[in-house]
This record gives structure tokens, C-alpha cells and sequence, in this order.
């Protein structure tokens, strides 16, 4: 094996090394800051600072080990820790944007004057929805076409290539945003289950890793799409019965 080849295993590793960290870190740090909030689907998110931070911590926490195999291609072609740093900071800058949106849409819903939508009435049948809603779009081309992306690393570098630091940074942002358009259906599942939820935080992190990292792209992508169904009948039929959901105060 030839020096640079070394080097660059080395720097691969290295880096496998980092992501993990990270990863770690950012579970630890989003289970101490989720500590006693869970209270099921529709929680309160706080403020917005407040959910901004643990969006970002949670998603790197959930999306960085299933980003690695990009993360390693862009490597092998920036050569440039710098790059990689940047490319990440692009990344999850798209995603507290949608963490934005997000925020806008879980208090819209909180304050709703709609008494239909407490869970005490047809609150849990919303909850439904979100989760069919979730499943219907696996299985549609923007789904299959943003998943397809995600899967093919190489293809995306070399099709989205820019130079220096603003390129680095652009790149992770176009990135985060076909990652975003695989996954948004499975992140707003969150809000159905318990977004303050450290278990169904988990879940979603499997399910995500699983449909962009395992082999048969399209049975992975239905067996999600099944899941969540399975998911939306238990919370029809007996919420009180489905291990892992906090059911909101009052039931």
C-alpha cells in the first residue's frame, strides 16, 4: 500500500472517528436537554432558542451517521479537514432553517382555537394523519428521486462540485437540502409521536440510517412506509397500548 494511500485510510478514519463523536455527544447532550418534556405527541417546544438548539444538536445527533459516506467522499476530494468542517457547517445550517419551520408550525398548532385538534377529542386522529401522511410520501418520485441522492455520494460531489470555502459551504447546504426532502415526512413524524422524545428521536434516527444506508433501496424505503402505518393504527385504535408513547395530559 503506497504512502498516500495510507495516509489517506488514516485521514478516513480519522474522520469515521470524528462523526462518531459527534454523534455521541450530540445523544448525550439531547438527552440531558429533553430530561422530563416528553409529553407526547403535540409537546410544547418552548422557545424558540430553546428548540432551535436542541433541533440542531438532535439533528446532528440523527443525521451524521448516515451522512458519513458523503462526508467521506467530499473528504477524499477536498483533502481538506477545513472543507469537511465546512460542508458540515452547510449542512446542518440548512437543517435549523427547517428547524425554523418547524418551530413556526408546532406553535401555530398549540395555539390553534380549534378544540377539534385537543387529544382529548380528534387530536389523536391528527396525529394519525401526520404519521399517513409520512408513509403516502415514501412512496411517491420526489421521495424516491431525494433518496437516490442521499445513496449516491460520488454522483452528488462530482454534480454539485464549487471550490473554497463558499463552496464547501454551498455544498453542504444543497445536500442538506435533498437530505431534507428524503427525510421531512419522518422528521414531522416526530411531532406525532413526541418531538421531546428521546425513544421515538431513536427510532426515526433507524429508520432514516436504515432506507439511506442499507442494500434493496426500495424495500427499505416501503418496510419504512409499513412502519409507519403500523404506527398510525396503534395510535387509532389503542395509543394507550403502544410502548413508548407519553399520551398528553388528560388521557
Amino acid at each position: 500500500m503506497s504512502a498516500i494511500a495510507v495516509r489517506t485510510r488514516r485521514a478516513e478514519v480519522a474522520l469515521l472517528a470524528g462523526l462518531a463523536a459527534l454523534a455521541a455527544g450530540g445523544w448525550a447532550v439531547t438527552a440531558v436537554r429533553m430530561r422530563g418534556m416528553d409529553a407526547g405527541p403535540n409537546t410544547d417546544p418552548g422557545t424558540l432558542g430553546f428548540f432551535i438548539g436542541v433541533w440542531v444538536v438532535m439533528t446532528a445527533a440523527m443525521m451524521l451517521p448516515s451522512a458519513a459516506p458523503m462526508l467521506m467522499v467530499y473528504s477524499r476530494l477536498a483533502r481538506s479537514r477545513a472543507a469537511v468542517g465546512l460542508f458540515g457547517g452547510g449542512y446542518l445550517a440548512l437543517w435549523a432553517g427547517a428547524g425554523v419551520v418547524a418551530y413556526g408550525v408546532a406553535v401555530l398548532a398549540r395555539h390553534s382555537s380549534i378544540d377539534a385538534l385537543a387529544w382529548q377529542r380528534d387530536g389523536r386522529y391528527a396525529a394519525v394523519a401526520v404519521l399517513v401522511a409520512a408513509a403516502l410520501y415514501q412512496l411517491t418520485p420526489w421521495k424516491e428521486r431525494c433518496l437516490a441522492r442521499c445513496r449516491a455520494p460520488l454522483g452528488f460531489v462530482v454534480s454539485h462540485w464549487r471550490d473554497g470555502p463558499v463552496g464547501a459551504v454551498r455544498m453542504g447546504a444543497v445536500h442538506g437540502a435533498w437530505c431534507l426532502g428524503c427525510c421531512w415526512g419522518l422528521m414531522a413524524s416526530l411531532f406525532a409521536l413526541g418531538v421531546m422524545s428521546v425513544t421515538w428521536m431513536a427510532f426515526v434516527a433507524l429508520l432514516i440510517a436504515g432506507e439511506k444506508l442499507l442494500p434493496w433501496m426500495d424495500v427499505a424505503n416501503r418496510a419504512v412506509a409499513a412502519l409507519l402505518v403500523g404506527l398510525a393504527l396503534a395510535i387509532a385504535l389503542d395509543p394507550a397500548g403502544l410502548p413508548g408513547l407519553t399520551l398528553p395530559a388528560g388521557m
